[in-house]
């Protein structure tokens, strides 16, 4: 025991449940921040994810970490995140194409736009589920394929993180900053998701 709060394991002695739950709330709205700022350069966004995922996983286990830790991060994820995050532009530019076409009043055009649709969301959400697990030096391709097949297995939880990026979206529609700390809360969601996934 004594041990284990030597290294920041334990909750401190007085911490209610209650106050542990709303601190990580807390530190998931500032995390959304992080996840904001780090996004900024278009192709990092999912590094910022990764790192921002990283960080609240220490704190709900009780360890040290802060900004340099969540940068550090940023930069491990970023090594082979900029390409996931090039390519993940690609599935956003396919979906207007197929919506264009749907409009058009092309034959099958709303079919494939349904099908179209729904691919987008699935890749989003294998996207949060590979960044919520990533550690220093995993390669991004098996965390996407795996990612991919949990997004499948795992409905519920999918449909969980489907339904947070809706409450993103409606942020920002009615509040463009609320989508900002509203991210880190999407990124709590998703590791949540992971971790009952595992223990499933």
């Amino acid at each position: 025991m004594r041990r284990a709060m030597a290294r920041g394991r334990v909750r401190p002695r007085g911490e209610t449940v209650f106050a542990e739950r709303f601190a990580v709330f807390a530190e998931s709205l500032l995390t959304g921040v992080w996840i904001a700022v780090a996004s900024l350069g278009m192709i990092t966004y999912p590094a910022a994810f990764a790192a921002g995922a990283r960080h609240l996983r220490r704190r709900t286990g009780h360890r040290a970490g802060g900004w340099r830790e969540f940068a550090a991060d940023f930069r491990a994820a970023l090594r082979g995140g900029w390409a996931v995050g090039l390519a993940g532009w690609a599935v956003p530019a396919l979906a207007w194409l197929e919506v264009r076409a749907v409009r058009a009043g092309l034959p099958g055009g709303p079919l494939v736009g349904a099908v179209g649709l729904l691919a987008l969301i699935g890749v989003a959400v294998a996207g949060l589920r590979a960044a919520s697990v990533w550690v220093p030096g995993a390669r991004w391709r098996p965390l996407l394929a795996q990612a991919g097949r949990r997004t499948v297995l795992d409905p519920a939880g999918s449909f969980l993180l489907v339904g947070g990026a809706g409450l993103t979206v409606c942020s920002a529609l009615l509040i463009a900053p609320l989508a900002v700390p509203v991210l880190g809360a999407v990124t709590a969601a998703a590791v949540a998701v992971e971790e009952r996934y595992r223990r499933r």
